[in-house]
């Protein structure tokens, strides 16, 4: 169980601040909720319950963890989709699985096409790629203790440079 002050990740809003863990009945039903807050969003308030299955909290990467994962960009990943249809369905369904590893698969082959490419992405291939590097990279930059503009800087030379740095 998490604690107080801890930052962690909540599905789709990224890294956020547990404020409190308190008691709520809804529908008859009392539970243990978190409320939280995405960070740099101090106004959104989220309540999750403590044994939620639907919607994923998980602790943050550390150090070791963010390096490994950024090995990841700049080698084969996963295998490009060539119908936009179904890449999307299979590129989301992969993101909502919260594995970073195939998170950051994920962004490397929608990055790698964009960089590598002189064709636009489509729409929902530029928004599923804004999402998980708003996340991704927040986290990794943290984990790092860098920047985020620098993790988009060391990610994009990894993909150009097509092999682990």
């Amino acid at each position: 169980m998490f604690e107080i002050g801890d930052v962690v990740i909540y599905s789709e809003h990224g890294l956020c601040k547990i404020d409190d863990i308190c008691k709520k009945d809804l529908f008859g039903e009392t539970r243990l909720y978190y409320v939280l807050h995405p960070l740099g969003e101090q106004t959104l308030k989220i309540s999750t319950p403590v044994d939620g299955k639907k919607k994923r909290l998980m602790r943050t990467m550390n150090r070791e963890e963010a390096e490994e994962l950024m090995d990841v960009f700049g080698r084969p990943g996963i295998e490009w989709v060539d119908d936009p249809k179904h890449r999307a369905r299979a590129y989301q369904s992969l993101v909502q699985s919260g594995d970073r590893q195939k998170i950051a698969e994920v962004t490397g082959a929608l990055m790698d096409k964009k960089l590598n490419t002189d064709q636009k992405i489509y729409d929902q291939d530029r928004k599923i790629l804004n999402h998980v590097q708003s996340i991704l990279f927040r986290e990794l930059s943290m984990a790092l203790g860098i920047s985020i503009e620098e993790v988009a800087n060391r990610v994009e030379e990894r993909i150009l440079a097509g092999t682990p740095q």
